[in-house]
């Protein structure tokens, strides 16, 4: 065997000599554990477990290298994937190692947070052996090993000592992680989903767990039902998004020719559609790029099903281990030192074509008092590299050069009525954009006459909203217009017009009910504004005020003590808020669909984030001038000051909107909706849907 990796169809083989040796040392040293009674007799289970889910890992990689993988049925194929995730599924998982609180209960404070951190880490071979990267998972092999090893001294190791010995892990293969996944976000010859894209027999639907990601009958039903639908169908979704991806180039004047590869994101299940895409791509000169998102409770990339997102939650803040200034700096430095070597490949990024799913069941977390925080220093950690990260990223893959597109679909989760629901989405996804064209352009005229934009929530229906959003001023108004016109391009469906507001001036109380954002519900979400910054902020999911602002500190925030409200934007898409009411399903839409169904605010960065120097204009010709604020025009003088790198949009349904006006600078005003109708001259159309709604509520 060559000492240099092996390159093949499906990915990187890590079967170099040297890496074999460490790798069939280190299972037969693991195979050994199984049976010894060598730690302390409280901890003997847990090792012991960890040892065995090694040994179906083993078990797997010999399967998969001599082609026995190839050979099992799909009720097999199911048997294997639930024994792979089986302990972490939501039925096994309040006795898992995996659930902090069960490992704090029986290995104690001082270890089971650890111990559970660890068992956390060595799944990551699911993916590894699929992959056949077998270098990872013998550097967690040997992890688990180390560890081992201080438990079967006479002393039990501090605390200390093993998140030492934690802490130098992640630090140490740092080049190794963050070098191979800033490759695999750039590079289309890492192709191990593209190959099972383009060349499984869909029929067949083996193919699903070739993936290496837990497959429930969520992703087989969607797969069949991909497989039912005729060509036509796949061809009309699949040219929707790629045709909005090359939109979005075409409409903000970026060069879509000087781009080699496209990244394309999905849940498991599409996989018709995106061979499509694929194809339609490679017409525009694109090759895709498609690499797995990783296990946590943020995913991007391709994905199967989350086996348990309480799990996901649980160890979303596992880096208050080791995180600390000196390995923010190392991080950082792989991270400059990798985008340097792949350079080339990170300039030919065009950027992410997206397909996201919704319908799935809504889910509550539970916080768990054993689970790791993040201390306020490792906070501002946390928020320092996110901020050096996407300025790296940046320089490398820069904004002013790319573009994007998104649009989503329901999953068969959704309900019994999933076919009918799926149909309805695909004319959303697919209204006339011309047609909305012409009735924005009436809001946006009237919006451009104003120096504030008032509104306020129906009382009646608890909705205490009461916020005003100053404009920027226009100097050139023949010219100039202050809302971009969206329709159906990167950000798909069609329907909402929005800014980026001025901050001084932008002043009240956002109040929301119950909102869905991010995949975390908020009931009574208030956040309170001055000068356009946040400074007050509640929700009433807990009975504990304190958890009810770390929740939306955590989740909303990002730690950060106050951010921006960056977007203001009306949402015209009526027929998804009717379709919504219809089958009942507001609350499990993404916030791409929800955004369209009335106005909403995103807190965070403004939609112009990284290529705000980039002139944008609407289809009128008027160039869209409200790219900045007064913090992201600080990048002028301090690009660290400018962003934040979080942008979360908060819808207000129509239903509990009172008013919605803009105000002139003779204090005259202009209602654009009023008791959840659109009330402006040209806009009348918008509220047959309304009206229809209402209609057939009326009739049941």
């Amino acid at each position: 065997m060559e000492k240099s990796a092996e390159r093949t169809g499906d990915g990187m083989k890590e079967r170099n000599e040297a890496v074999m040796e460490r790798y069939e040392l280190s299972m037969g040293r693991i195979r050994e554990i199984k049976d010894e009674h060598t730690v302390p007799e409280e901890f003997e289970d847990y090792f012991q477990k960890t040892a065995e889910f090694i040994g179906m890992i083993e078990e797997v990689e010999k399967m998969d290298s001599s082609a026995a993988l190839e050979t099992l049925t799909l009720t097999q194929w199911q048997q294997l994937n639930e024994r792979l995730y089986h302990d972490i599924l939501p039925a096994q998982y309040e006795k898992s190692y995996a659930n902090p609180a069960y490992a704090v209960e029986k290995l104690g404070s001082v270890h089971g947070g650890l111990l559970s951190f660890l068992y956390t880490e060595i799944r990551k071979m699911i993916p590894y052996v699929f992959e056949e990267r077998l270098l990872e998972i013998t550097i967690l092999n040997e992890l688990f090993i180390e560890i081992y090893n201080h438990f079967e001294q006479e002393t039990l190791p501090s605390y200390r000592e093993i998140q030492q010995i934690l802490y130098w892990f992640v630090s140490d293969y740092s080049d190794l992680t963050v070098n191979y996944r800033v490759r695999e976000a750039v590079d289309p010859s890492l192709n191990f989903a593209t190959n099972l894209i383009v060349n499984s027999d869909f029929g067949d639907l083996r193919y699903l767990y070739r993936f290496g990601e837990y497959i429930s009958e969520n992703e087989l039903d969607m797969a069949r039902y991909m497989n039912e639908l005729p060509q036509e169908t796949i061809e009309k979704i699949a040219e929707t998004f790629t045709e909005g991806y090359r939109r979005g180039f075409e409409i903000t004047g970026k060069d879509l020719s000087i781009k080699k590869t496209v990244n394309i994101r999905f849940h498991l299940g599409f996989e018709r559609v995106i061979r499509q895409a694929i194809k339609n791509f490679e017409r525009l000169g694109l090759k895709p790029v498609i690499y797995r998102a990783e296990h946590r409770q943020t995913r991007i990339g391709y994905m199967g099903a989350i086996p348990n997102k309480q799990y996901d939650y649980d160890h979303k803040a596992d880096e208050a281990i080791y995180l600390d200034k000196l390995l923010i700096d190392r991080k950082i430095g792989v991270l400059k030192t990798s985008y340097e070597e792949f350079k080339d490949l990170a300039a030919g990024m065009g950027g992410p074509a997206v397909m996201e799913t919704f319908g799935e069941e809504i889910f509550v977390p539970v916080r768990k008092k054993e689970a790791f925080v993040l201390s306020e220093k490792q906070q501002k950690l946390s928020v320092l590299y996110d901020r050096e990260s996407s300025t790296i990223v940046n320089q490398y893959i820069k904004g002013e050069q790319r573009s994007f597109t998104i649009i989503a679909f329901p999953v068969p989760e959704i309900g019994e009525n999933f076919k009918e629901i799926f149909d309805e989405v695909i004319k959303i996804n697919t209204l006339d954009s011309q047609k909305y064209t012409e009735i924005q352009q009436h809001i946006i005229d009237a919006l451009d006459q104003g120096i504030q934009v008032h509104v306020r929530g129906v009382r009646e229906k608890g909705n205490e909203t009461e916020l005003t959003i100053a404009l920027k001023e226009m100097q050139d108004p023949a010219h100039e217009t202050l809302f971009e016109n969206c329709v159906a391009d990167v950000n798909i469906p069609v329907g909402e017009v929005f800014t980026s507001p001025k901050l001084a001036g932008t002043d009240g109380v956002l109040h929301v009910t119950r909102v869905y954002l991010d995949g975390f519900q908020y009931r009574d979400l208030r956040v309170t504004f001055e000068e356009g910054k946040s400074v007050d902020y509640s929700c009433k999911n807990f009975e504990d005020e304190a958890e009810n602002r770390k929740y939306i500190l955590e989740n909303i925030l990002n730690y950060h003590d106050t951010l921006p409200l960056g977007e203001f934007a009306i949402g015209t898409n009526t027929t998804a808020y009717a379709a919504a009411k219809k089958y009942a399903m507001e609350e499990k839409l993404p916030i791409l669909i929800a955004e369209k169904m009335g106005p909403h605010f995103a807190v965070g960065d403004t939609c112009y984030t990284w290529c705000e120097d980039t002139k944008v204009y609407n289809p009128n010709g008027k160039e869209i001038i409200a790219r900045d604020n007064e913090i992201s025009i600080l990048r002028k003088e301090d690009v660290s000051k400018a962003y934040f790198g979080c942008h979360t949009d908060i819808t207000i349904p129509y239903e509990e909107l009172e008013i919605l006006e803009v105000v002139r600078r003779d204090g005259t005003t202009i209602p654009i909706i009023e008791n959840g109708k659109f009330v402006l001259e040209g806009t009348e159309e918008l509220n047959e849907a309304l009206e229809s709604m209402k209609n057939e509520e009326k009739s049941k």
